[in-house]
């Protein structure tokens, strides 16, 4: 997964059967992201950030959409 960047926008599908990046929307400009978590008390935005942290080996925080499918990440 190759960034560029500071902020970069992901749509997140959750109660996946693994964690992965299926792949880049161009249309949408974002990253399609599947997470094995449910979206239950913020378990799937806890799943995202350490799923792109090691992905990216960076750190990671949610911007914006704490509470729906697209949210936008940046990196620090």
């Amino acid at each position: 997964m190759e960034i560029k960047g500071e902020k970069f926008k992901v749509i997140v599908k959750t109660n996946s059967s693994k964690n992965e990046v299926v792949c880049y929307d161009e249309a949408r400009k974002a990253y399609r992201i599947n997470l094995k978590a449910k979206p239950i008390e913020g378990e799937a935005n806890k799943e995202l950030i350490k799923f792109l942290s090691r992905e990216i080996k960076r750190k990671v925080r949610i911007v914006s959409g704490f509470r729906n499918k697209e949210k936008v990440i940046e990196l620090f």
